[in-house]
């Protein structure tokens, strides 16, 4: 390790996970730390006041953890994700989290403090996962609280111009798969899972509605499908696969809609949670086999600060 480096650090406090990351100057991963935020058993997500609870008690753990890896070099800037999204309306408790420790720790520090949200702290996460140029590209954000296709592009250095292009009409692709993966008695989140069990499916395909008008998507008809099929006996293999099958096929119809209504990209680029199911990864890729279709890095593709961190490093060596 280089210890005259100098490094910047990214926070994010989502609604699950409490993460901190560190790259230095060449945008190196020098510390990738979270936590995973407790559900009870048999429930289906957090409220956020408990949520914040938890970010609270996490983020002095982290932060120590972070500054070990500093040791020798100097850091100079901290990004934090105020919000879900980068439009003024998003508002979330947990995100303020983050936000007042980085400030707190950039005043006291003397650190750059720069402001951000955790889509964006995603998208980066994923282009710099697969080194991707600044071009403008499509990119699909799927996990339990968002399910939203976005025309993207790095217009300079750590700096994203994000615009709306497609969208779920109801449930959010992460819920779908949680709800249904409830109803298999599987643990939350059900992403892992679900997974597993749908690798052991039999040859006979089941196969659920696919809702898809413009650039529109909706999740809930399937689900209540998918519902109906348990009720009367379907295994939880071939439904766990016909869940996978279906976002896989949704994501694809709304994605050839837009295509053709905007013309304006060739690249799809897929970060999320969701998005690190290998089979949804496999038949988004065979589905649009004339477009370059790109996948953040699994371990990039859950909630995590890296991107938060290369935005951070790329925007004060730009500045």
């Amino acid at each position: 390790m280089n210890h005259k480096s100098n490094y910047f650090m990214g926070l994010d406090t989502s609604a699950y996970t409490t993460s901190l990351a560190i790259v230095d100057s060449d945008e190196n991963l020098i510390c990738d730390r979270r936590i995973q935020l407790p559900v009870k058993e048999g429930e289906l997500g957090l409220r956020q006041s408990s949520a914040v609870f938890e970010h609270l008690g996490n983020m002095p753990r982290l932060y120590p953890q972070g500054l070990e890896f500093c040791r020798g070099g100097s850091l100079k800037a901290l990004a934090a994700s105020t919000r879900p999204r980068p439009v003024s309306e998003s508002y979330m408790p947990v995100f303020k989290v983050g936000e007042s420790f980085g400030r707190f720790l950039a005043q006291a520090a003397g650190l750059i403090f720069l402001p951000s949200t955790h889509q964006e702290g995603h998208i980066m996460a994923g282009m710099w996962s697969v080194k991707l140029p600044p071009q403008d590209c499509l990119v699909i954000h799927l996990s339990g609280g968002t399910t939203e296709l976005l025309l993207a592009k790095e217009v300079k250095p750590g700096h994203l111009e994000v615009k709306m292009a497609g969208e779920s009409a109801d449930l959010n692709a992460g819920q779908f798969i949680d709800r249904t993966g409830q109803l298999m008695g599987l643990p939350f989140p059900a992403g892992p899972a679900l997974e597993s069990l749908a690798k052991n499916c039999s040859t006979e395909k089941i196969c659920l509605p696919v809702a898809v008008k413009g650039s529109r998507i909706s999740f809930s008809g399937p689900a209540s499908h998918a519902e109906r099929l348990l009720e009367r006996g379907s295994s939880r293999e071939d439904i766990a696969r016909a869940v996978e099958e279906c976002i896989a096929l949704s994501l694809a119809g709304v994605i050839k809609n837009i295509e053709a209504d905007s013309g304006s990209f060739n690249t799809v680029l897929a970060v999320g949670g969701v998005t690190a199911n290998l089979q949804i990864r496999k038949r988004l890729a065979e589905e649009l086999s004339s477009l370059k279709v790109l996948f953040a890095s699994p371990e990039l593709s859950t909630d995590n600060a890296v991107g938060l961190a290369v935005q951070a490093a790329r925007q004060h060596k730009h500045s």
